[in-house]
C-alpha cells in the first residue's frame, strides 16, 4: 500500500467513525415564535380594545386577569390609571410575563402557550391596545 493510498484509508476510516458518533448526541432544538399586535391608529386601537373587553366578558376575567397553568411560570401585572384592562394568560411550563400600563383606558393581552417564552410590556398614555402570542419549544 502506497503511503498516497494509506492517507486516504485512514481520513475515510477517520471520517467514518466521527458520523454516527455526530449522529447520537442529541440536539437541541429549543426556540419560540412570538406575534406582537399593535394597531397603528386610534380608531383601530379602540376596535382591538373592544375585542379584547369583549374577550374577558366571555371568558369571566377582571380588568387585571392571570390565569397560568403549568409549572414554573411567573407572571406580573401593575396598572396605574383607570379604565384598563391587562390579561396574561400562560399554559405550558418556563413562561415569564410582565405587564405595566401607566395611563387610561389601555387594553393588553399576553397570551404564551408551550415552554419557555418571556414577554415584558410597557403600556404608556391613553386608549392604547395591543396583544403578544407567544409559543415556545
Amino acid at each position: 500500500m502506497t503511503p498516497k493510498m494509506f492517507k486516504i484509508v485512514t481520513v475515510a476510516l477517520l471520517a467514518g467513525s466521527i458520523g454516527p458518533a455526530a449522529l447520537s448526541l442529541p440536539a437541541y432544538a429549543g426556540g419560540r415564535i412570538s406575534v406582537n399586535f399593535a394597531p397603528a391608529n386610534a380608531e383601530d386601537a379602540g376596535t382591538f380594545a373592544t375585542g379584547l373587553r369583549f374577550y374577558s366578558l366571555y371568558r369571566g376575567l377582571r380588568d387585571g386577569d392571570i390565569r397560568q397553568s403549568g409549572h414554573g411560570n411567573v407572571a406580573g401585572l401593575a396598572q396605574n390609571g383607570r379604565g384598563n384592562l391587562g390579561i396574561i394568560q400562560q399554559r405550558g411550563n418556563g413562561h415569564s410575563a410582565t405587564l405595566q400600563q401607566n395611563g387610561n383606558d389601555n387594553a393588553y393581552g399576553i397570551f404564551q402557550y408551550g415552554k419557555h417564552t418571556s414577554t415584558d410590556v410597557v403600556q404608556d398614555g391613553d386608549g392604547g391596545s395591543g396583544a403578544t402570542f407567544s409559543y415556545g419549544w
